[in-house]
């Protein structure tokens, strides 16, 4: 769906917000995340959005995990306008989220909820994220979701309509602009230059399921005239001692990388920057789900130029241009990401999301968000 499809379509559903004497205060689950840091128009204005909280007795270099303002209490005992959940209420029980949802009603405030996760990419099972859904859903004053394949699940889940907006950059418009120019050096130079083709299996989720493509993406790459397959792995995954050590894929891709058919790069968690920098020096990135619904990963990819091959479990194809491969709990097809890892060698490098449709864009989701906001308090 493309920008002005998305603003089209939300405001046919949304009022003309009337002007307001205060700006709107947000309490947001979380803040200090990038996809909601990026719902805010570049300026800071908007609606102001409250800090997470830090959890009681963690240190002060603690994370807003689990989120504070989850707890009803917290919510009898603050004062904002909307609450605004995102992410993070898997720390919670469904019983806990009912004591939320009622200390909202009590209290008047409207209830926004972002469904980005329509399967939980970290529970091998579905139905603790379904409990929650349950009770999310059907008591959100308004729903938003980021692509149209998502609002149809959700109205054929639950019966209740989201205004879908698309997934805002991830990496700094900076950044973006700097990729993008060396890869138009890159466009421009040699055409037999190699080709970085990367899986990430870095800390592995739930939802990732790595070790059938690494047979498939070393055969296909062997093939490829200037082609390497580099995989990145966090220590804890792929090294004996590592808390979450898979002895099968540390010894399948050791083998690999003896014989020369894989890069392997074994790391600690990456800061932005060097995420930004790693994601920027590969022409092609494969993502080894077999669940999930929506990925900032892809995003980071689009704002740096870096081609995505995306399994069809999910709403990836409908976030953005992907090569798709067939992928979920019960298939994967051998065939079609060997056939998707040859198209992406065929058309080389991709084009980054250009900077200014970006700002653009995420000009359009504030205001949207804004329009959101105005529309549940004005019900209330």
């Amino acid at each position: 769906m493309t920008t002005s499809d998305m603003t089209a379509e939300a405001r046919s559903a949304l009022p003309v917000p009337r002007p307001r004497a205060r700006r709107l205060v947000i309490a947001s689950v979380p803040a200090n995340h990038v996809y909601v840091r990026h719902l805010a128009p570049e300026d800071g204005s908007g609606p102001v959005r409250l800090p997470d909280p830090t959890p009681p007795g963690a240190a002060a270099t603690q994370q807003w995990w689990p989120p504070v303002m989850l707890d009803a209490a917290w919510v009898e005992e603050h004062d904002f306008d909307v609450f605004h959940v995102h992410f993070g209420f898997d720390a919670r029980s469904p019983a806990d989220l009912e004591e939320l949802v009622a200390a909202l009603r009590r209290r008047g405030k409207p209830l926004v909820f972002t469904v980005h996760d329509l399967r939980n990419p970290h529970h091998l099972d579905r139905e603790a994220h379904d409990r929650h859904l349950d009770v999310l859903v059907p008591a959100a004053d308004a729903l938003i979701t980021l692509t149209q394949g998502a609002a149809a699940e959700i109205r054929a889940r639950w019966g209740r309509e989201a205004v879908v907006v698309p997934h805002p950059h991830v990496v700094p418009l900076d950044v973006m602009r700097r990729a993008a120019a060396m890869r138009e050096v890159l466009r421009r130079g040699p055409r037999d230059r190699t080709l970085r083709i990367g899986v990430h299996v870095k800390s592995l989720r739930a939802g990732m399921h790595p070790h059938p493509l690494l047979p498939v993406l070393v055969d296909t790459v062997r093939d490829l005239p200037g082609a390497v397959l580099q995989v990145n792995g966090h220590r804890d995954v792929l090294l004996p001692d590592g808390a979450r050590y898979d002895a099968a894929l540390a010894e399948a891709l050791q083998h690999h990388a003896a014989r020369g058919e894989v890069d392997l790069r074994i790391h600690d968690f990456l800061d932005d920057d060097a995420l930004w920098a790693y994601l920027t020096s590969l022409d092609v990135s494969v993502l080894p789900y077999r669940f999930g619904t929506h990925s900032g990963w892809l995003e980071a990819c689009r704002d740096l130029g870096t081609a995505v091959i995306a399994p069809s479990c999910g709403y990836y194809a409908d976030q953005g241009p992907v090569l798709t491969y067939e992928h979920d709990e019960d298939h994967f097809d051998a065939a079609g990401l060997a056939a998707a890892v040859r198209e992406a060698h065929a058309c080389r490098v991709a084009a980054p999301v250009d900077v200014d449709e970006r700002r653009q864009q995420r000009a359009q989701v504030a205001a949207v968000h804004a329009r959101v906001y105005d529309s549940v308090v004005g019900r209330r």
